[in-house]
């Protein structure tokens, strides 16, 4: 019979033979696997990171290393395709055929949702843009009493609405409120109240002195009193005076306060 070499052989003889067959076939395994893993070979990864995606190619295929681009991120201050990253990283010792990944800058910047910044202050508006990776370009003023506040945000000319998508690192115009304001208000009464008082009072309008005039003798502005302002409240035809945000008004100081029946409206 074709196994009577083997059923006529006491049983310790034939255990005793399939204990080294398995051994040879487990030594035969570990010695294929060393050579086709390259068991032993290692090799140094070369830096790639901040070359060009061309560099970083020719210098992996000389250095023995494949390569695969795993990510790719947006970044304005370097050129399309440089690489920002790798793993591993720089100088790390690896098996000789590792492959190394590589993380890239995106040819075209992603697509984001614009915010909406009116009535943000100038600063919040820019730091809002910056946190988004957008960026202001133009700054426009428009008359209005909010000085540095967003009136209206504008992309490639034409006003956006927020939600609109667009691309990181786009210029965003802004513009902003002069905190001057273009609708006229009435003069207001100077006559018979200190220049302390009637600053106070001017700068709640947003207006302003022009000329300071001081009667003769007297020693400065805060020891006297408004007699005569210019121009007055009220015009010829007995109406109310108006004036822009932003104007001056020119006054006349004494050292005597004036009576009610002498004050020049």
């Amino acid at each position: 019979m074709m196994f009577d070499f083997i059923t006529k052989k006491p049983l310790w003889v034939n255990m005793l033979a399939a204990m080294l067959l398995a051994l040879l076939l487990f030594s035969l395994f570990l010695f294929s696997l060393g050579w086709f893993t390259g068991h032993g070979k290692s090799a140094t990864v070369p830096s790639v990171t901040g070359k060009s995606f061309e560099e970083a190619k020719k210098i992996l295929d000389e250095a023995g290393f494949d390569y695969e681009i795993q990510d790719s991120l947006y970044v304005d201050t370097i050129p399309p395709l440089q690489i920002i990253k790798q793993l591993p990283d720089a100088d790390e010792v690896v098996k000789s055929n590792r492959t190394v990944l590589l993380i890239v800058r995106s040819v075209e910047p992603p697509l984001i949702e614009m915010p909406n910044l009116i009535g943000y202050s100038y600063r919040n508006a820019e730091v809002v843009l910056g946190t988004m990776d957008l960026r202001v370009g133009d700054t426009l003023f428009r008359p209005d009493f909010a000085r540095n506040a967003v009136l209206e945000q504008r992309y490639n000319g034409a006003p956006i609405e927020a939600g609109t998508r667009i691309r990181k690192g786009s210029l965003i115009t802004l513009v902003l409120g002069d905190g001057i304001g273009d609708q006229p208000i009435d003069v207001p009464s100077l006559i018979g109240i200190s220049y302390l008082s009637a600053k106070t009072l001017l700068d709640s309008s947003r207006l302003g002195f022009g000329a300071i005039v001081l009667d003769a003798g007297l020693r400065d502005t805060l020891s006297g009193w408004i007699y005569r302002q210019s121009p007055g409240r009220i015009d010829e035809d007995g109406l109310p005076v108006k004036i822009r945000p932003g104007q001056l008004i020119d006054i006349w100081i004494g050292a005597s306060r004036p009576t009610l029946d002498t004050f020049n409206f």
